[in-house]
């Protein structure tokens, strides 16, 4: 069963981007984009790290770089439970 979002953040998780550029296989000067995005952990970017070792393996375009972002959407001690709600018409 998948975690949510909120399950993953409330973890410790931030959304990862990863900004991958690429070799073309039979254009090796021509340069490519690829865009992955994932909750992962900071710092040690497990999920990032796994998904380039498979793309070295299984992929055919070489690797030129990878610049990327992680941004922590939510903190344990900025979650609270509400146990009611009050609306006024």
């Amino acid at each position: 069963m998948q975690e949510s979002e909120t399950e993953l953040m409330l973890r410790g998780y931030g959304l990862t981007t990863a900004e991958i550029f690429y070799r073309m296989p039979d254009y090796n000067n021509v340069l490519n984009t690829f865009v992955w995005q994932d909750y992962d952990l900071a710092p040690d970017h497990p999920k990032l790290f796994k998904f380039i070792e498979f793309w070295q393996d299984e992929i055919e375009g070489p690797l030129h770089s990878v610049r990327f972002s992680h941004r922590k959407a939510l903190a344990s001690g900025e979650w609270r439970q509400v146990v009611g709600e009050l609306r006024y018409h």
